[in-house]
């Protein structure tokens, strides 16, 4: 009877209807929580996107920069190589043709160095023809073979395009598209947070490709995964060391923007 007095007398009071209100109250605001959470999630998930697409947007646009200066670099030393003796000095800079020039025929000196300083500018655009191409190997096959791995990456088929990348190295080590690939290689195991292999894949671009334009792109990443393991004081120096080094470039300015973070907290 004590008992029931009691719950007679909270009921009387509101205190259990307090307490059913306040329990409401706790699950409207659960719910509002869990839709801020997939609201932030879905923006996190277009940032990562939208990133993704603009590093894919200015690789597209190095391969078409790097694809017209070899076309321009061909052209040019095909004309040198076809250039004979009598065009040679017209080509060059500005040297007398004497009397090879007025009788066609002269058999004096200056129709000797004309045809040496055609052998020497069809040889300079043969020297520059090799170091652009890599020897006895398909440029077309080469490019086919990096834009199928390339196109994997775009397609968020992350596994498949690390073993197409890592196939394409294989092949084409001193390719052209070399330091892009490898660049991407790392980038397909950073977005899945495979870290060990992704560090390894990068750095290999930073040691073997100094003077790459992913290089500091690569460094940003070798960068962020030291953040990403705990490693901050590692994260400093590398992000630092970017921002000294390339203080021009946009990775630089994402470095900062790191390191402004990791002081906050």
């Amino acid at each position: 009877e004590q008992r029931v007095t009691k719950l007679e007398r909270m009921l009387d009071s509101g205190t259990l209807l307090k307490l059913l209100q306040s329990v409401e109250e706790l699950k409207a605001e659960v719910r509002d929580l869990r839709g801020q959470l997939e609201q932030q999630q879905h923006a996190v998930s277009q940032m990562t996107d939208r990133q993704r697409e603009l590093y894919l947007d200015v690789d597209r646009r190095l391969q078409r920069v790097e694809a017209g200066g070899a076309a321009i670099g061909a052209t040019a030393a095909a004309a040198a190589a076809s250039s004979g003796p009598g065009t040679a000095p017209t080509a060059g800079t500005g040297t007398s043709t004497g009397g090879s020039a007025a009788g066609g025929t002269s058999t004096g000196g200056s129709s000797g160095s004309g045809a040496a300083a055609a052998v020497g500018v069809a040889s300079a655009g043969a020297a520059t023809q090799a170091a652009t191409a890599q020897p006895s190997a398909d440029p077309v096959k080469e490019q086919q073979a990096y834009q199928a791995a390339f196109n994997l990456l775009k397609a968020g088929r992350y596994d498949q395009a690390a073993k197409a990348f890592q196939k394409f190295l294989a092949e084409y080590p001193s390719g052209k598209f070399s330091d892009n690939a490898q660049y991407w290689l790392g980038e397909s195991y950073y977005v899945t947070r495979n870290f060990d292999s992704a560090m390894r894949e990068f750095t290999k671009l930073v040691d073997a490709h100094p003077d790459s334009q992913k290089l500091t792109h690569a460094m940003l990443k070798i960068g962020y995964i030291h953040d990403e393991l705990g490693q901050k004081d590692k994260a400093r120096e590398v992000l630092t060391q970017l921002t000294e080094s390339y203080p021009q470039s946009t990775a630089a300015g994402l470095a900062a923007k790191r390191l402004e973070k990791m002081r906050s907290q």
